[in-house]
């Protein structure tokens, strides 16, 4: 016996949505998450960028220098000082889907906003817009809620040109939010990092940067770099980048304006053009990883007709742009090198550095290694599950691994737990305080290198086994160190577990 009804599937099933029904009803495929503002990719703070951007493309544009932000309780209001939109089309720009100039490549060279939707979405998503354009000492202004136009004014006026909106996002779709002033800081030092020139105002503090990435990175870095920062500026390309002693590599990346928070093909040439303009200006063949170990670098790209791999433009696709900016970062890298030798010099030694390190990294590891095969074929004292994570089942999504504060502490545990999902690894005592000590420590370290063999993140944090990292140790003032320890090892070694 079936336990669903039979479903008609005819013509009275067939629904067709208007434009704004349709953001209204998939507004994620507009503008991505929607929280409640407690994370900087938020909706609510897509909303706003997708205003602010239209006074961007105005500044890049040559038309207005200011942009002027105000919040008070969640109403947002945005004036710039661009041309503001044309009187007869202000309706139809904000309320029609597909509208828009930024078609037209001989008015908008390098916009973000290529898609006709961003006022759109945010006029659909609003419980209150509103849109006034002055032109020519006239204006025009309309009120909608929830999309749906309210009324239409015009008139004369003595304001600059320019645009003013303001809006209320719908709390119908949001839900209960409040707007993260740190979040919105960040983004506003970024629009004038990548504008120079630019000011703008949030509720009264200005904005302004004379000196773009190079002073996105001096604020980053600060004095922990450890030689002047390499600067480069083109039309359609910028770029900063300098060593510092932390680990890793980390980048910045921005395509007209727009920070891609995962990178893209423009990153990836980014890091590659370095590669190639040290290791011609050296005449050597340094590896990739020796180069970019401690490296901290930003990049923005200026693009017509970007791609994006989502809606919410975090990461670039387009291919086309990857050798012209190898070709580039590389042709600067090398000149900039051979002007200023001492900062050459100090590139060099730190590569070399990083090189020794390396080496002396892999002969540990190959020790350590040996040493485990030796002792045992499986990991001492794990009791494992059946079930992990890489497994991609259900059972793997609910797998959890408890790091117990000793044996005595995990007996009662192994005999009661899931042996389905539940993993137990009991420590020896405390482990080592791993605050600023390197990589290598771990390797020779018995009980750290275990916990990391246990969890199969040896190689990389994406062969994770567990879904759930557990610390189980006592009430105590013993448990709250060892809980601390752990925490530490986890924080300076494998960071993306915790943060």
């Amino acid at each position: 016996m079936s336990l669903t009804q039979p479903v008609a599937y005819d013509e009275s099933t067939i629904t067709t949505l208007s434009s704004l029904e349709h953001i209204r009803l998939r507004s994620g495929m507009y503008i991505g998450r929607l929280g409640n503002g407690n994370h900087p990719d938020d909706g609510i703070y897509v909303l706003l960028k997708e205003v602010i951007d239209n006074g961007i493309d105005e500044f890049i544009m040559g038309h207005g220098k200011k942009i002027e932000v105000n919040i008070d309780e969640n109403e947002v209001s945005i004036r710039d000082y661009g041309r503001g939109i044309p009187l007869g089309k202000v309706v139809e720009c904000v309320s029609r889907i597909n509208t828009g100039a930024k078609y037209n490549t001989n008015v908008f060279q390098f916009s973000v906003g290529l898609n006709g939707v961003g006022t759109k979405a945010v006029n659909a998503l609003s419980s209150s817009f509103m849109v006034k354009s002055h032109r020519e000492g006239q204006f025009v202004c309309a009120y909608f809620e929830k999309g749906v136009l309210i009324k239409e004014e015009s008139g004369t006026t003595t304001d600059p040109d320019g645009t003013l909106v303001k809006f209320t996002a719908d709390e119908e779709i949001f839900g209960p939010y409040s707007y993260n002033y740190s979040f919105l800081n960040k983004r506003f030092w970024y629009y004038v990092y990548l504008n120079i020139g630019l000011d703008i105002r949030f509720n009264g503090e200005k904005f302004v940067s004379k000196k773009g990435l190079m002073d996105l990175l001096e604020k980053e870095v600060g004095e922990e770099k450890m030689y002047d920062i390499i600067y480069y500026r083109s039309k359609t390309l910028e770029f900063a980048f300098t060593h510092t002693g932390s680990y890793g590599e980390n980048y910045i990346s921005f395509v007209n304006g727009q920070h891609t928070t995962d990178g893209g093909t423009h990153q990836s040439a980014f890091r590659e053009g370095i590669l190639k303009g040290i290791n011609d200006y050296s005449k050597k063949n340094f590896q990739g990883a020796d180069i970019r170990e401690g490296i901290v670098g930003t990049i923005a790209i200026k693009v017509q007709d970007p791609i994006f791999e989502s809606q919410t433009k975090n990461k670039l696709g387009n291919n086309e742009v990857r050798s012209p900016i190898i070709q580039e970062v590389k042709t600067a890298i090398e000149d900039f090198l051979h002007k200023n030798k001492e900062t050459a010099n100090r590139i060099l030694d730190k590569i070399s550095f990083n090189e020794k390190i390396r080496k002396e990294l892999q002969n540990v590891k190959k020790i350590a290694k040996e040493k485990a095969k030796k002792i045992s074929v499986k990991i001492p004292n794990l009791k494992d599950c059946k079930y992990h994570l890489s497994d991609k089942t259900k059972e793997g999504e609910e797998s959890m691994i408890f790091l117990t504060e000793g044996q005595s502490a995990s007996g009662s545990m192994i005999v009661t737990r899931n042996v389905y999902n539940q993993a137990i690894f009991p420590l020896k005592g405390k482990p080592m305080n791993c605050f600023e000590t390197k990589m290598e420590v771990v390797y020779r370290n018995e009980e750290l290198y275990n916990i990391m063999q246990a969890l199969g993140i040896e190689e990389t944090i994406e062969n994770l086994r567990y879904n759930k990292v557990i610390l189980a140790t006592d009430a105590d003032v013993d448990g709250l160190h060892i809980r601390n320890l752990l925490i530490t090892y986890f924080l300076h070694f494998f960071d993306s577990l915790v943060l």
